[in-house]
Protein backbone atom coordinates (compact mmCIF):
# COMPACT_ATOMS: atom_id res chain seq x y z
CA UNK A 1 0.00 0.00 0.00
CA UNK A 2 1.51 3.34 -1.00
CA UNK A 3 1.73 6.46 1.17
CA UNK A 4 -1.22 8.08 -0.56
CA UNK A 5 -3.47 5.11 0.22
CA UNK A 6 -2.34 5.08 3.86
CA UNK A 7 -3.08 8.79 4.15
CA UNK A 8 -6.50 8.27 2.59
CA UNK A 9 -7.40 5.45 4.98
CA UNK A 10 -6.23 7.51 7.98
CA UNK A 11 -8.33 10.49 6.91
CA UNK A 12 -11.33 8.21 6.44
CA UNK A 13 -10.88 6.61 9.86
CA UNK A 14 -10.50 9.98 11.56
CA UNK A 15 -13.64 11.29 9.88
CA UNK A 16 -15.62 8.48 11.53
CA UNK A 17 -14.57 9.59 15.04
CA UNK A 18 -16.93 11.92 16.85
CA UNK A 19 -15.57 15.42 17.39
CA UNK A 20 -15.66 15.02 21.17
CA UNK A 21 -13.77 11.74 21.03
CA UNK A 22 -11.23 13.18 18.61
CA UNK A 23 -10.62 16.12 20.94
CA UNK A 24 -10.11 13.71 23.81
CA UNK A 25 -7.71 11.62 21.71
CA UNK A 26 -5.64 14.65 20.76
CA UNK A 27 -5.40 15.81 24.37
CA UNK A 28 -4.60 12.42 25.95
CA UNK A 29 -1.06 13.03 27.16
CA UNK A 30 -0.24 9.38 27.81
CA UNK A 31 -0.68 8.67 24.10
CA UNK A 32 1.61 11.46 22.89
CA UNK A 33 4.19 11.76 25.67
CA UNK A 34 7.62 10.20 25.62
CA UNK A 35 8.23 7.67 28.38
CA UNK A 36 10.60 10.05 30.17
CA UNK A 37 7.83 12.67 30.31
CA UNK A 38 5.51 10.37 32.28
CA UNK A 39 5.83 10.10 36.06
CA UNK A 40 7.41 7.02 37.60
CA UNK A 41 5.14 4.46 39.20
CA UNK A 42 7.11 4.30 42.45
CA UNK A 43 10.56 4.33 44.01
CA UNK A 44 12.79 1.27 43.49
CA UNK A 45 11.73 0.16 46.98
CA UNK A 46 8.11 0.15 45.88
CA UNK A 47 7.24 3.10 48.10
CA UNK A 48 5.58 6.20 46.60
CA UNK A 49 7.96 8.87 45.40
CA UNK A 50 7.77 12.34 46.96
CA UNK A 51 9.72 14.36 44.36
CA UNK A 52 9.91 13.80 40.61
CA UNK A 53 12.87 15.85 39.44
CA UNK A 54 13.01 16.54 35.70
CA UNK A 55 16.44 17.89 34.73
CA UNK A 56 15.93 19.04 31.18
CA UNK A 57 17.79 20.80 28.42
CA UNK A 58 16.31 23.82 26.64
CA UNK A 59 13.16 22.85 24.76
CA UNK A 60 13.30 19.26 26.04
CA UNK A 61 9.61 19.15 26.97
CA UNK A 62 9.99 19.45 30.73
CA UNK A 63 7.47 22.31 31.03
CA UNK A 64 4.85 20.34 29.12
CA UNK A 65 5.48 17.34 31.37
CA UNK A 66 4.99 19.50 34.45
CA UNK A 67 1.78 21.08 33.16
CA UNK A 68 0.35 17.72 32.11
CA UNK A 69 1.10 16.19 35.51
CA UNK A 70 -0.78 19.02 37.20
CA UNK A 71 -3.65 18.61 34.75
CA UNK A 72 -3.86 14.87 35.47
CA UNK A 73 -4.20 15.59 39.19
CA UNK A 74 -6.64 18.47 38.83
CA UNK A 75 -8.99 16.63 36.46
CA UNK A 76 -8.86 13.20 38.12
CA UNK A 77 -12.29 13.82 39.66
CA UNK A 78 -13.83 15.32 36.54
CA UNK A 79 -17.50 14.18 36.46
CA UNK A 80 -19.19 12.88 33.33
CA UNK A 81 -16.12 12.77 31.14
CA UNK A 82 -16.44 10.53 28.11
CA UNK A 83 -14.14 8.63 27.88
CA UNK A 84 -13.35 8.98 31.61
CA UNK A 85 -10.35 11.10 32.54
CA UNK A 86 -7.81 8.63 33.84
CA UNK A 87 -5.31 9.36 36.55
CA UNK A 88 -1.80 9.68 35.17
CA UNK A 89 0.55 6.96 36.37
CA UNK A 90 2.38 7.98 39.49
CA UNK A 91 -0.04 10.83 40.21
CA UNK A 92 -1.29 11.11 43.80
CA UNK A 93 -4.77 9.84 44.49
CA UNK A 94 -7.28 12.32 45.82
CA UNK A 95 -8.45 11.85 49.38
CA UNK A 96 -12.04 10.69 48.96
CA UNK A 97 -13.92 13.24 46.89
CA UNK A 98 -11.93 16.26 48.08
CA UNK A 99 -10.69 18.29 45.09
CA UNK A 100 -6.90 18.69 45.10
CA UNK A 101 -5.14 21.91 45.99
CA UNK A 102 -1.95 22.50 44.03
CA UNK A 103 0.93 24.98 44.45
CA UNK A 104 2.55 26.44 41.34
CA UNK A 105 5.94 27.91 42.26
CA UNK A 106 8.34 29.75 39.95
CA UNK A 107 11.21 32.12 40.58
CA UNK A 108 9.05 35.21 40.13
CA UNK A 109 5.32 35.73 39.68
CA UNK A 110 6.04 36.78 36.10
CA UNK A 111 7.75 33.41 35.48
CA UNK A 112 4.74 31.56 36.87
CA UNK A 113 2.29 33.49 34.69
CA UNK A 114 4.31 33.57 31.48
CA UNK A 115 5.63 30.00 31.54
CA UNK A 116 3.62 27.76 33.82
CA UNK A 117 0.17 29.25 33.16
CA UNK A 118 0.10 31.26 29.92
CA UNK A 119 3.09 29.70 28.13
CA UNK A 120 2.81 27.66 24.94
CA UNK A 121 3.23 24.52 27.05
CA UNK A 122 1.52 26.00 30.10
CA UNK A 123 -1.63 24.91 31.87
CA UNK A 124 -4.13 26.92 29.85
CA UNK A 125 -2.73 25.80 26.50
CA UNK A 126 -2.73 22.05 27.16
CA UNK A 127 -6.38 21.66 28.23
CA UNK A 128 -9.06 20.89 25.65
CA UNK A 129 -11.70 23.61 25.44
CA UNK A 130 -14.34 21.77 27.48
CA UNK A 131 -11.88 21.10 30.30
CA UNK A 132 -10.00 24.41 30.47
CA UNK A 133 -9.87 25.92 33.97
CA UNK A 134 -10.61 29.53 34.92
CA UNK A 135 -7.56 31.70 35.53
CA UNK A 136 -7.97 34.68 37.86
CA UNK A 137 -4.71 36.69 37.70
CA UNK A 138 -5.74 39.15 40.42
CA UNK A 139 -6.34 36.26 42.85
CA UNK A 140 -3.29 34.31 41.65
CA UNK A 141 -5.51 31.29 41.28
CA UNK A 142 -6.65 28.70 38.73
CA UNK A 143 -9.91 26.82 39.31
CA UNK A 144 -11.21 23.73 37.55
CA UNK A 145 -14.90 22.83 37.13
CA UNK A 146 -14.63 20.02 39.68
CA UNK A 147 -13.38 22.39 42.38
CA UNK A 148 -9.65 21.67 42.05
CA UNK A 149 -7.57 24.78 42.73
CA UNK A 150 -4.00 25.79 41.90
CA UNK A 151 -2.43 28.80 43.62
CA UNK A 152 0.47 30.80 42.17
CA UNK A 153 3.58 31.65 44.21
CA UNK A 154 6.94 33.35 43.71
CA UNK A 155 9.94 31.57 45.23
CA UNK A 156 11.53 34.99 45.69
CA UNK A 157 8.70 35.84 48.12
CA UNK A 158 8.98 32.91 50.51
CA UNK A 159 6.65 34.36 53.12
CA UNK A 160 3.75 33.83 50.70
CA UNK A 161 4.20 30.07 51.16
CA UNK A 162 3.44 30.30 54.87
CA UNK A 163 -0.11 29.30 55.75
CA UNK A 164 -1.60 27.67 52.62
CA UNK A 165 -1.77 23.88 52.42
CA UNK A 166 -1.61 21.60 49.39
CA UNK A 167 -1.83 18.05 48.13
CA UNK A 168 0.65 18.57 45.27
CA UNK A 169 3.10 21.13 43.87
CA UNK A 170 4.84 22.01 40.64
CA UNK A 171 8.15 23.88 41.00
CA UNK A 172 9.64 25.31 37.80
CA UNK A 173 13.30 26.27 37.21
CA UNK A 174 14.24 25.63 40.83
CA UNK A 175 17.93 26.03 39.96
CA UNK A 176 17.24 29.73 39.27
CA UNK A 177 15.58 30.43 42.63
CA UNK A 178 17.47 33.01 44.66
CA UNK A 179 17.12 31.25 48.03
CA UNK A 180 16.03 27.83 46.82
CA UNK A 181 16.42 25.84 50.02
CA UNK A 182 14.46 28.30 52.13
CA UNK A 183 11.61 28.51 49.59
CA UNK A 184 11.60 24.72 49.28
CA UNK A 185 11.40 24.29 53.04
CA UNK A 186 8.44 26.68 53.30
CA UNK A 187 6.64 24.72 50.56
CA UNK A 188 7.26 21.38 52.28
CA UNK A 189 5.51 22.55 55.44
CA UNK A 190 2.42 23.26 53.34
CA UNK A 191 2.30 19.87 51.59
CA UNK A 192 0.05 18.24 54.16
CA UNK A 193 -3.15 17.27 52.32
CA UNK A 194 -4.11 13.85 50.91
CA UNK A 195 -2.49 10.47 51.40
CA UNK A 196 0.87 11.21 49.79
CA UNK A 197 1.60 14.82 48.75
CA UNK A 198 3.99 14.89 45.78
CA UNK A 199 6.02 17.50 43.93
CA UNK A 200 7.29 17.73 40.38
CA UNK A 201 10.35 19.89 39.76
CA UNK A 202 11.16 20.97 36.19
CA UNK A 203 14.48 22.74 35.78
CA UNK A 204 17.55 23.18 33.66
CA UNK A 205 20.25 22.00 36.08
CA UNK A 206 22.88 24.12 37.72
CA UNK A 207 25.39 22.54 40.11
CA UNK A 208 24.08 24.17 43.28
CA UNK A 209 24.52 22.51 46.64
CA UNK A 210 20.77 22.38 47.20
CA UNK A 211 19.95 20.80 43.84
CA UNK A 212 22.53 18.09 44.51
CA UNK A 213 21.02 17.56 47.95
CA UNK A 214 17.56 17.16 46.41
CA UNK A 215 18.85 14.66 43.84
CA UNK A 216 20.48 12.60 46.60
CA UNK A 217 17.29 12.37 48.65
CA UNK A 218 15.96 8.79 48.84
CA UNK A 219 12.41 9.96 48.07
CA UNK A 220 13.43 11.71 44.82
CA UNK A 221 13.27 10.19 41.34
CA UNK A 222 15.56 12.10 38.93
CA UNK A 223 15.12 12.00 35.15
CA UNK A 224 17.25 13.73 32.50
CA UNK A 225 15.55 15.12 29.37
CA UNK A 226 17.66 16.04 26.33
CA UNK A 227 16.79 18.77 23.85
CA UNK A 228 17.37 16.40 20.92
CA UNK A 229 14.71 14.00 22.24
CA UNK A 230 12.10 16.69 21.57
CA UNK A 231 13.48 17.65 18.16
CA UNK A 232 10.18 16.91 16.37
CA UNK A 233 8.62 19.85 18.24
CA UNK A 234 11.48 22.28 17.69
CA UNK A 235 12.77 24.28 14.75
CA UNK A 236 15.24 22.04 12.85
CA UNK A 237 17.68 24.93 12.47
CA UNK A 238 17.67 25.49 16.23
CA UNK A 239 18.58 21.89 16.99
CA UNK A 240 21.27 21.82 14.29
CA UNK A 241 22.82 25.12 15.36
CA UNK A 242 22.82 24.34 19.08
CA UNK A 243 24.41 20.96 18.38
CA UNK A 244 27.04 22.54 16.12
CA UNK A 245 27.96 25.20 18.63
CA UNK A 246 27.70 23.44 21.97
CA UNK A 247 27.96 19.66 21.48
CA UNK A 248 30.54 18.27 23.91
CA UNK A 249 30.97 21.54 25.80
CA UNK A 250 30.18 22.07 29.47
CA UNK A 251 27.35 24.45 28.68
CA UNK A 252 26.04 22.04 26.06
CA UNK A 253 25.92 19.18 28.54
CA UNK A 254 23.97 21.37 30.92
CA UNK A 255 21.68 23.32 28.57
CA UNK A 256 21.07 20.62 25.93
CA UNK A 257 21.47 17.29 27.75
CA UNK A 258 20.12 18.35 31.14
CA UNK A 259 23.23 17.10 32.94
CA UNK A 260 24.38 18.45 36.27
CA UNK A 261 27.91 19.58 35.41
CA UNK A 262 29.94 20.12 38.55
CA UNK A 263 33.16 22.08 38.85
CA UNK A 264 36.46 20.66 37.73
CA UNK A 265 38.19 18.57 40.38
CA UNK A 266 41.34 20.56 39.66
CA UNK A 267 39.71 23.98 39.93
CA UNK A 268 40.78 26.44 42.60
CA UNK A 269 37.17 27.37 43.36
CA UNK A 270 34.26 25.29 44.64
CA UNK A 271 30.69 26.22 43.85
CA UNK A 272 29.68 25.38 47.41
CA UNK A 273 31.93 28.20 48.67
CA UNK A 274 30.10 30.68 46.48
CA UNK A 275 26.64 29.36 47.31
CA UNK A 276 27.21 29.31 51.07
CA UNK A 277 28.22 32.99 51.13
CA UNK A 278 25.66 34.39 48.65
CA UNK A 279 23.41 37.21 49.86
CA UNK A 280 20.75 39.48 48.33
CA UNK A 281 21.60 42.84 49.92
CA UNK A 282 25.11 44.07 50.73
CA UNK A 283 26.10 45.90 53.91
CA UNK A 284 27.55 49.40 53.90
CA UNK A 285 30.72 49.62 51.81
CA UNK A 286 33.96 51.20 53.00
CA UNK A 287 35.21 51.44 49.44
CA UNK A 288 34.17 50.23 45.98
CA UNK A 289 36.39 49.53 43.00
CA UNK A 290 35.95 48.56 39.36
CA UNK A 291 38.46 46.04 38.00
CA UNK A 292 39.24 46.08 34.29
CA UNK A 293 40.92 43.27 32.35
CA UNK A 294 41.10 44.54 28.72
CA UNK A 295 41.28 42.19 25.70
CA UNK A 296 44.30 41.92 23.43
CA UNK A 297 42.32 42.79 20.30
CA UNK A 298 38.95 44.27 19.42
CA UNK A 299 37.09 41.81 17.21
CA UNK A 300 33.90 39.83 17.66
CA UNK A 301 35.98 36.69 18.25
CA UNK A 302 38.46 38.25 20.67
CA UNK A 303 38.48 37.69 24.42
CA UNK A 304 35.91 39.65 26.36
CA UNK A 305 36.82 42.70 28.39
CA UNK A 306 36.47 41.66 32.02
CA UNK A 307 34.73 44.31 34.13
CA UNK A 308 33.89 43.41 37.73
CA UNK A 309 32.65 45.67 40.53
CA UNK A 310 33.53 44.76 44.12
CA UNK A 311 33.50 46.49 47.46
CA UNK A 312 35.00 46.19 50.92
CA UNK A 313 32.23 45.93 53.51
CA UNK A 314 32.27 47.41 56.98
CA UNK A 315 32.63 43.83 58.22
CA UNK A 316 35.98 43.46 56.47
CA UNK A 317 34.73 41.04 53.80
CA UNK A 318 34.83 41.64 50.04
CA UNK A 319 31.53 41.79 48.16
CA UNK A 320 31.19 41.11 44.43
CA UNK A 321 28.55 43.62 43.35
CA UNK A 322 28.36 43.31 39.56
CA UNK A 323 29.80 41.67 36.47
CA UNK A 324 29.75 44.17 33.58
CA UNK A 325 31.98 42.15 31.24
CA UNK A 326 31.40 42.77 27.51
CA UNK A 327 32.45 40.75 24.47
CA UNK A 328 34.35 41.74 21.33
CA UNK A 329 34.22 45.53 21.63
CA UNK A 330 36.52 48.36 20.61
CA UNK A 331 38.52 50.16 23.32
CA UNK A 332 36.19 53.16 23.43
CA UNK A 333 33.20 50.86 24.06
CA UNK A 334 34.73 48.86 26.90
CA UNK A 335 36.21 52.01 28.40
CA UNK A 336 32.74 53.62 28.49
CA UNK A 337 31.29 50.41 29.98
CA UNK A 338 33.90 50.44 32.74
CA UNK A 339 33.25 54.13 33.43
CA UNK A 340 29.50 53.48 33.55
CA UNK A 341 30.09 50.79 36.18
CA UNK A 342 32.32 53.22 38.08
CA UNK A 343 29.58 55.86 38.09
CA UNK A 344 26.68 53.46 38.78
CA UNK A 345 28.31 52.17 41.95
CA UNK A 346 29.94 55.46 42.99
CA UNK A 347 33.28 53.66 42.99
CA UNK A 348 36.40 55.07 44.63
CA UNK A 349 38.88 53.93 42.01
CA UNK A 350 39.49 51.65 39.04
CA UNK A 351 42.04 48.83 38.84
CA UNK A 352 43.31 48.07 35.34
CA UNK A 353 45.72 45.43 34.08
CA UNK A 354 48.18 47.02 31.66
CA UNK A 355 50.04 43.94 30.36
CA UNK A 356 48.31 44.03 26.99
CA UNK A 357 48.21 47.75 26.31
CA UNK A 358 50.46 49.52 28.78
CA UNK A 359 49.55 53.13 29.43
CA UNK A 360 47.35 53.09 26.32
CA UNK A 361 44.70 51.37 28.45
CA UNK A 362 44.84 54.19 30.99
CA UNK A 363 44.77 56.78 28.24
CA UNK A 364 41.64 55.31 26.64
CA UNK A 365 39.76 55.35 29.95
CA UNK A 366 40.86 58.83 30.97
CA UNK A 367 39.97 60.15 27.54
CA UNK A 368 36.34 59.83 28.58
CA UNK A 369 36.76 60.62 32.28
CA UNK A 370 39.84 62.75 32.97
CA UNK A 371 41.50 62.44 36.37
CA UNK A 372 39.73 59.16 37.12
CA UNK A 373 41.80 57.47 39.86
CA UNK A 374 43.31 54.29 38.44
CA UNK A 375 45.55 51.67 40.04
CA UNK A 376 47.71 50.10 37.33
CA UNK A 377 48.61 46.45 37.84
CA UNK A 378 50.89 44.18 35.84
CA UNK A 379 50.86 40.38 36.01
CA UNK A 380 54.38 39.05 36.41
CA UNK A 381 53.45 35.42 37.14
CA UNK A 382 50.84 32.94 35.86
CA UNK A 383 47.11 33.27 36.31
CA UNK A 384 46.90 30.22 38.60
CA UNK A 385 49.47 31.67 41.01
CA UNK A 386 47.70 35.04 41.03
CA UNK A 387 44.30 33.44 41.59
CA UNK A 388 45.26 30.99 44.35
CA UNK A 389 45.22 33.45 47.28
CA UNK A 390 41.87 34.84 46.10
CA UNK A 391 40.35 31.35 45.94
CA UNK A 392 41.60 30.77 49.47
CA UNK A 393 39.65 33.82 50.60
CA UNK A 394 36.51 32.25 49.13
CA UNK A 395 37.19 29.05 51.05
CA UNK A 396 37.44 31.12 54.25
CA UNK A 397 34.11 32.84 53.55
CA UNK A 398 35.74 36.26 53.13
CA UNK A 399 34.33 36.91 49.64
CA UNK A 400 30.55 37.22 49.15
CA UNK A 401 28.51 37.38 45.95
CA UNK A 402 25.60 39.81 46.08
CA UNK A 403 23.15 38.02 43.79
CA UNK A 404 23.97 35.56 41.00
CA UNK A 405 26.69 36.00 38.38
CA UNK A 406 26.32 32.79 36.40
CA UNK A 407 28.91 33.44 33.68
CA UNK A 408 31.50 34.63 36.19
CA UNK A 409 30.84 31.75 38.57
CA UNK A 410 31.04 29.21 35.76
CA UNK A 411 34.50 30.55 34.91
CA UNK A 412 35.64 30.35 38.51
CA UNK A 413 34.66 26.71 39.02
CA UNK A 414 36.12 25.72 35.63
CA UNK A 415 39.40 27.59 36.15
CA UNK A 416 42.11 25.12 35.09
CA UNK A 417 45.68 24.62 36.19
CA UNK A 418 46.82 26.17 32.93
CA UNK A 419 45.05 29.40 33.82
CA UNK A 420 42.33 28.97 31.20
CA UNK A 421 38.69 27.89 31.03
CA UNK A 422 38.51 25.16 28.38
CA UNK A 423 41.46 26.76 26.60
CA UNK A 424 40.03 30.29 26.67
CA UNK A 425 41.07 33.27 28.72
CA UNK A 426 38.98 33.62 31.92
CA UNK A 427 38.43 37.36 31.45
CA UNK A 428 35.70 37.67 34.08
CA UNK A 429 37.71 35.64 36.59
CA UNK A 430 40.84 37.70 35.84
CA UNK A 431 38.99 40.94 36.56
CA UNK A 432 37.61 39.46 39.78
CA UNK A 433 41.09 38.39 40.91
CA UNK A 434 42.38 41.95 40.39
CA UNK A 435 39.40 43.36 42.30
CA UNK A 436 39.72 41.09 45.35
CA UNK A 437 43.50 41.48 45.35
CA UNK A 438 43.14 45.26 45.51
CA UNK A 439 40.55 45.05 48.31
CA UNK A 440 42.08 42.37 50.55
CA UNK A 441 45.61 41.53 49.37
CA UNK A 442 47.17 44.80 48.28
CA UNK A 443 49.55 44.90 51.25
CA UNK A 444 52.18 42.84 49.46
CA UNK A 445 50.83 39.40 50.26
CA UNK A 446 50.34 38.79 46.55
CA UNK A 447 53.78 38.04 45.06
CA UNK A 448 52.51 37.72 41.51
CA UNK A 449 51.33 41.33 41.35
CA UNK A 450 53.40 44.48 41.18
CA UNK A 451 51.47 47.70 41.77
CA UNK A 452 52.66 50.57 39.60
Amino acid sequence: MNASSVSGHLASDLSDIARHDLEWLMSDWEIWARDDQLPPEALPSGEPWRVWLLLGGRGSGKTRAGAEWVRSIATALAPGASPPVRRSRGAPRAAGSVPPRIALVGKTMSDVRNVMVDGVSGLLAIHPAHERPVYEPSKRRITWKNGAVAELFSADETEGLRGPQFSAAWCDELAKWRDAENAWDMLQFGLRLGDCPQTIVTTTPRPSAFLKKLMADAATVSVHLATADNASNLAPMFVAEMTRRYAGSTIGRQELLGELVDESSESLWRRSWIESARIATPPEMRRVIVALDPPVSATARSDACGIVVAGLGVDGRAYVLADRTIQGRTPDVWAKAAIAAYDDFAADRMVAEINQGGDLVIGVVQQFKPNLPIVKVRATRGKWVRAEPVASLYAEGRVVHVGRFDALEDQLVAFGVDGTVKGKSPDRADALVWAITELLLSDGAMPSVRML
